[in-house]
């Protein structure tokens, strides 16, 4: 019926409800948003006006429900929506649209039909708080209308968080007006590879974008009318080449560097220095601005230490505070940052390598290698954000077949997204609630279109969906639902990957990957984190 499927639902025999151009739709006024959201989606698709009355589709507002959780009651007199929050009732208001003909998803009329829903009695609530997914803008960058569909596509799914990363070593995709340089220059880049980077070929075409202030507010604003919170990303010390690019002055050499080209991790990162520090603190006072989130993530990923060790200021820096390691070096690095945002009253998030030289008190972990590191985390006494990359990063191949385009990495199948569970075993009650939730993650170094994020994203990101808002137990039935979900994905015009493979116009032969099995990675994992192990 719909997906994520709710967690309690009763289906009755009955004539269900049908809409006309007699119904109209009513809201408490805590709930207005969601009944306004509900009419602008659903009156161009049916024609219905729903005007604002008391009879037909009502929103109440009661007591005793979580923020999130909704009932739904659909009989032959009615619909009733209750919620004790707007966000609630939104998502009463996404799982009515669903049971209605996939024709409701459309922007226009397509003929007549009839309008009718099934006689439901649902109460419904998430599994988890957070429910992601990150966008990397930064690899190839994402047009604005196009981020705006994909806000729609999350909240559609009931995800509720957007993890935009919007700097690396390929780009610098945010207008900082204290430093125009960093979009000028550090927002395009000459080439790009063309699949892997491991066959040396480029496609000799720049590559560039970025969103200016205006435009993030807009789409802070329209994502918040969704319910769907812009957690904003600004990497650092490492993938910040094009950073260094636009501000030499910020790097470890002497010669100025191009904005990054290939992909894989570089070796540059920023400097040490008091300069440095400032500048970062300039970028975050512009980021706070721009991005009300509670949430600012600082990345701490994939740091090289390599230059720190041969310059000069670094080592001095190591001296001068009795560091024994260049990851505590980084520990003493973003804990500026961190303590910055901690005192404007945020809270920040760093990936996981940040347990290796210590993650700054009031710092929350997002998790990306695996249940182990996210145990640890969970047991340093951190919040933790979890994001496998090999369950639930959807840049990875999607099967074994050679027409998967741009196949890179293992195989991270629709039925093993839909099985993903963020609770490693083993954890006590109290340690589980540190568990925030979970967000997928669409990398984009070989997705360098939307049609390619939609081929990546869908159906692999419903599946993740149902699995973070009420757990991902039985795929047969996931499946069946998936065939009518399928419908509504192409009424969005959403180019999804089919079940038995891509489209002849999905293939990339152009562009060959690098596949590789899962016995590679888990082996490549256990070497990423053997200095934890070792810690801990």
């Amino acid at each position: 019926m719909t997906i994520p499927e709710p967690r309690n639902l009763t289906r009755t025999e009955g004539a269900g409800f049908a809409l006309t151009a007699a119904t109209t739709l009513g809201a408490d006024p805590g709930l207005a948003r969601a009944a306004a959201w509900l009419r602008e989606v659903l009156a161009p698709a049916t024609g219905f006006a729903l005007p604002e009355g008391p009879d037909g589709i009502v929103f109440r507002q009661v007591t005793g429900l979580d923020r999130e959780a909704y009932r739904l009651e659909v009989t032959a007199g009615g619909v009733l929506v209750e919620a004790s929050a707007a966000p609630g009732a939104f998502y009463g208001a996404q799982t009515l649209r669903q049971l209605l003909d996939p024709a409701a998803f459309r922007a226009g009329r397509t003929g007549e039909r009839p309008w009718n829903l099934p006689t439901v009695s649902i109460t419904d609530h998430p599994r988890y708080g957070w429910r992601g997914c990150l966008i990397d803008v930064a690899r190839h960058f994402l047009p604005k209308n196009d981020l705006l569909r994909y806000i729609d596509l999350l909240a559609a799914h009931k995800l509720n968080v957007l993890h935009l990363h919007l700097t690396d070593d390929q780009g610098w995709r945010l207008e900082i007006r204290k430093y125009p340089k960093l979009t000028e220059i550090g927002g395009w880049r000459s080439e790009s590879p063309i699949g892997s980077r491991v066959h040396g070929r480029f496609d000799g075409r720049p590559h560039g974008g970025f969103y200016t202030q205006e435009d993030i507010r807009e789409i802070v604003s329209y994502a918040a009318d969704r319910f769907v919170t812009v957690v904003p990303e600004i990497d650092l010390p490492g993938h910040t080449q094009a950073a260094i690019a636009a501000y030499p002055e910020l790097g470890n050499l002497t010669e100025p560097l191009p904005v990054g080209t290939d992909w894989g991790v570089q070796e540059h990162t920023l400097n040490v220095n008091d300069a440095t520090i400032a500048f970062v603190v300039d970028v975050l006072d512009e980021v706070l601005e721009l991005f009300p989130s509670q949430y600012v993530c600082i990345g701490g990923d994939e740091a090289r230490k390599g230059q720190w060790m041969e310059n000069v200021d670094a080592k001095q820096r190591m001296a001068d505070l009795d560091l024994a390691t260049p990851e505590e070096l980084q520990t003493w690095f973003v804990r500026h940052f961190t303590d910055y945002l901690v005192r404007n009253g945020r809270t920040p998030l760093g990936w996981d390598e940040l347990l290796e030289g210590g993650v700054p008190p009031g710092t929350a972990v997002a998790a990306w290698r695996g249940d182990e590191v996210t145990t640890l985390a969970v047991r340093a006494g951190h919040d933790v954000v979890v994001s496998p990359f090999t369950g639930t990063y959807l840049d990875f191949r999607q099967s074994e077949s050679d027409d998967e385009p741009v196949p890179i990495g293992s195989v991270t199948s629709l039925r093993t997204v839909h099985g993903f569970d963020p609770v490693p075993a083993g954890l006590s009650e109290d340690e589980r609630e540190r568990v925030l939730g979970a967000q997928a993650a669409l990398w984009t170094e070989h997705i360098d279109s939307p049609r390619l994020l939609d081929y990546m994203a869908f159906p692999r990101l419903a599946a993740f969906a149902e699995a973070v808002w009420s757990g991902g137990a039985d795929f047969d039935a996931f499946t069946e639902r998936l065939a009518v979900h399928e419908e509504r994905l192409r009424a969005l015009g959403v180019e999804f990957r089919p079940q038995d493979g891509p489209l002849p116009w999905q293939r990339r032969p152009d562009a060959p990957g690098r596949p590789r099995t899962r016995a590679e990675v888990d082996a490549e994992l256990r070497a990423w984190t053997a200095i934890l192990r070792n810690k801990h």
